[in-house]
């Protein structure tokens, strides 16, 4: 089972910074390697800055953790699921895509 980090409040990830019915994501921060329902609840509990995942890092990792069933989400799988879990069809907030440039780093490089 995944642990999450911060100040969460119930077992489905909220926390008190974020905890309307659809804030039931955590995410895995690559600094740490913890999951964390929000860049406050990591900022607050660790002494680093956080680190960004690089797209190249998100195609195969797992970074994301519904917070209904458990499951482990690659950037993508979250990404392109229209706000919802591939596996239970939980309802995800789809303003969390205003956040993304705090946890991810998607500029693709160019050679």
């Amino acid at each position: 089972m995944v642990t999450v980090y911060g100040a969460v409040v119930d077992s489905a990830t909220r926390c008190v910074h974020y905890h309307t019915d659809v804030d039931i994501i955590a995410i895995k921060f690559k600094c740490c390697g913890r999951y964390f329902p929000c860049f406050q609840c990591h900022n607050e509990e660790r002494g680093h800055e956080v680190e960004r995942w690089n797209w190249k890092d998100l195609e195969n990792e797992e970074v994301v953790l519904c917070g209904s069933c458990k499951k482990e989400l690659t950037f993508s799988e979250y990404n392109d699921g229209q706000a919802q879990c591939k596996f239970c069809s939980a309802q995800f907030n789809p303003k969390c895509a205003l956040h993304y440039d705090l946890y991810f780093d998607l500029k693709k490089e160019t050679q």
